[in-house]
């Protein structure tokens, strides 16, 4: 029982650290949470703190729920409850997603959990999320809004598992199919404040994007 505190403690601590507020005050000397969406997300800081940043902030926020699913869920100090590993990493990245939305580092008030999800996807089951990355990607170029980018790749996430699982000879563990209907689950609820932006027309979305749509669509 002793390792599997200590697994989700850690798994917790990690995904906590406020990634986008550090890098806002080391560049800019700024709480990235009080300009823009008001998030402390990797979306908010490409708004807020440029495409260098942000693209930093996104992948340092993916690496941490990948080292919480395939490194910190190994840790071992006494028994465990259960010996089913898949769980445990299950358990490890769902702790680090939370730490990732309401860290103890900056008043619980963090991002949205969707790179902290994604880093848990790839220590799982790399090609789902490659596949969700690729249903990301078409929906944000289509739109140019991340909010319902993100969304959408979440709500595909247990289809595309289910689907994984009738295709091919790899058994998902049942663990992964529950949490893959959760975490869609939970990233709508952190996007609530964007749902009702998209219900009344008031999302932003990213003018580069909508632009190089444009230019292609004229040429």
């Amino acid at each position: 029982m002793t390792s599997l505190i200590l697994i989700l403690v850690l798994s917790y601590l990690v995904g906590s650290i406020p990634t986008s507020i550090i890098v806002g005050k080391l560049m800019k000397g700024i709480d990235v949470r009080q300009f823009g969406s008001g998030n402390a997300g990797g979306t908010n800081a490409f708004r807020v703190l440029g495409w260098k940043a942000g693209l930093f902030v996104s992948l340092f926020d993916i690496a941490k729920g990948v080292f919480a699913t395939i490194v910190i869920s190994k840790i071992r100090i006494g028994g465990l409850p259960f010996d089913n590993e898949t769980l445990i990493m299950v358990l490890a990245g769902l702790c680090a997603i939370l730490g990732h939305t309401f860290t103890i580092f900056a008043g619980f008030k963090g991002g949205k959990g969707v790179a902290a999800g994604a880093g848990m996807i790839i220590g799982l089951y790399p090609s789902a999320f490659l596949v969700c990355l690729v249903i990301f990607a078409l929906v944000l170029f289509s739109t140019g809004i991340v909010s319902i980018s993100s969304i959408t790749a979440a709500v595909s996430l247990p289809f595309v598992l289910l689907i994984s699982n009738r295709l091919t000879d790899r058994q998902i563990d049942a663990g992964l199919i529950i949490f893959s209907f959760i975490i869609p689950l939970f990233i709508i609820y952190t996007h609530r404040a964007n749902i009702n932006r998209l219900i009344n027309g008031e999302e932003k979305s990213f003018d580069k994007i909508r632009l190089f749509r444009r230019k292609k669509k004229n040429s």
